[in-house]
């Protein structure tokens, strides 16, 4: 049903001879999000738009891009680091969460070490160092077993290496912090890394078959790391949100999420 409202959208502009594209800016990181842009493009470009994609592999250009105007719309992050950027900044740098995508287990995966089971007593452990996914990483973690977390926690806490010790860390596990983007290429050094879904994606990396744990898609943080799009609040019923929705809610951009090793949270009717 999202498909033929896009081709809708090309009707219309059809019957009302406004083929005039309009400029669509989008900034987002490689995978999956510009591979979801460039693989509706060519449905966009009928619909009246035409893309003009930014790729980058920061956490940090992003939303000051789209609240600077220089940018109409993102595609990078979840919805606690949208929060916790809002939370950071002034009312006119804030930014409003529209057409929710997709769910990207973090996952715990084979440095030295390839499975849980054969962890030992001082390994260490690589883990992203930006507050909201350190914590994210210590609860998967305890939920693996390997350590506890102090009572209380939830998605909201803040948590460091600091705080997991004595009974929290058994087995005296040492915690290595580096950037999102760095933790793949450090595995060969430590006996597992937790890695992010994006970051995963950049090496080449599925978390359905090569992490040796991962976030389950009914879990808190499931329903809570949900992927979406971020617009200038004024523009979160604009046209061009509409009509990247409709393109982006399809069965091909459904499929490219599976095939990734990320679980879609939309839905594609039988009927397109």
């Amino acid at each position: 049903m999202k498909k033929l409202f896009c081709t809708l959208l090309v009707l219309t502009l059809a019957l009302t001879g406004s083929a005039m594209a309009e400029a669509l800016s989008v900034i987002a990181t490689p995978s999956p999000h510009a591979e979801i842009i460039r693989l509706i493009e060519d449905d966009l470009t009928a619909a009246g738009y035409e893309v003009e994609l930014i790729e980058v592999t920061d956490y940090v250009t992003e939303n000051p891009a789209v609240a600077g105007g220089d940018v109409m719309i993102n595609f990078f992050q979840h919805i606690p680091y949208l929060d916790g950027y809002n939370a950071s900044v002034s009312e006119e740098e804030q930014l409003a969460a529209v057409i929710p995508t997709h769910f990207e287990p973090m996952g715990i995966y084979p440095g030295t070490k390839t499975t849980l089971d054969e962890i030992a007593e001082g390994d260490s452990i690589a883990l992203p160092n930006d507050p909201t996914n350190m914590t994210r990483a210590f609860l998967l973690l305890a939920d693996a077993g390997l350590i506890s977390v102090p009572e209380g926690t939830d998605l909201n806490s803040t948590v460091t290496k600091e705080d997991i010790t004595g009974d929290l860390n058994p087995l005296n596990l040492e915690f290595y912090e580096a950037n999102a983007e760095l933790l793949p290429g450090l595995r060969g050094d430590v006996a597992f890394a937790v890695i992010n879904g994006n970051n995963a994606a950049l090496a080449e990396l599925n978390p359905n078959t090569d992490a040796a744990y991962i976030e389950a898609p009914d879990s808190l943080a499931g329903q809570s790391y949900v992927n979406l799009f971020a617009v200038k609040p004024e523009n979160a019923e604009a046209d061009f949100v509409k009509a990247l929705e409709a393109c982006v809610y399809t069965q091909e951009v459904y499929d490219l999420i599976v095939e990734r090793g990320f679980t879609p949270t939309f839905t594609v009717e039988a009927a397109e």
